[in-house]
């Protein structure tokens, strides 16, 4: 097994969600440039060089090694009826023994939000998770204002678990995210939002 490339692909209703390629540096780049605005507010500070080709290559290895070493699962939304870009999905940080955990972040280009593309997305990469993965709880974490995000998750099943202090640094401040948590096997019922 040593060297074999691991491979995942997912197929849901509208979508092929797969491994990056090298072949997709130039939708990639186009897709984050024309929604830099877009996507800004959420993110951290791009590096200086994160649209170029250089970069893009080392994500598609990083994505690659990732997925052979078990600790994420990155992929990218492609349309299947055009083969458009629609933005990427990752699960990350996955841990294994007693936890059996991972941690969901996500984006999409500014032309294909609040369509259900995301939805579909979280959904099917959870039940991966729980089903091909053997985890027990899937992670993900927003700014308290980002209510696209906070939607989308909950309309995916996740639930509020309370706030971070200075979880991530976005446009280079520490801010604090709200928490939410998706579990294989859920009673907790319905949790009210702070």
């Amino acid at each position: 097994m040593l060297g074999r490339k691991r491979k995942v692909r997912i197929e849901t209703e509208r979508m092929t969600l797969r491994l990056p390629q090298h072949s997709d540096f130039l939708k990639w780049a186009a897709l984050r440039s024309s929604s830099i605005e877009f996507l800004a507010p959420w993110e951290p500070s791009w590096a200086s060089d994160h649209l170029s080709r250089k970069s893009f290559t080392n994500r598609v290895y990083w994505a690659q090694r990732s997925l052979n070493a078990g600790n994420a699962m990155p992929v990218f939304l492609e349309r299947r009826e055009d083969r458009a870009l629609l933005g990427a999905i990752t699960l990350d940080n996955i841990r294994r023994g007693p936890s059996q955990a991972g941690t969901l972040g996500y984006w999409i280009g500014e032309t294909h939000a609040r369509k259900g593309f995301m939805r579909e997305a979280i959904t099917a990469v959870v039940h991966h998770a729980f089903t091909a993965l053997d985890l027990s709880r899937v992670e993900a974490a927003c700014l308290p204002e980002n209510e696209a995000s906070r939607g989308v998750l909950e309309k995916s099943g996740f639930k509020y678990e309370g706030v971070a202090q200075s979880y991530l640094q976005i446009n280079g401040r520490w801010r604090n995210h709200v928490l939410y948590a998706n579990l294989r096997s859920d009673r907790r019922g319905k949790t009210d939002i702070g």
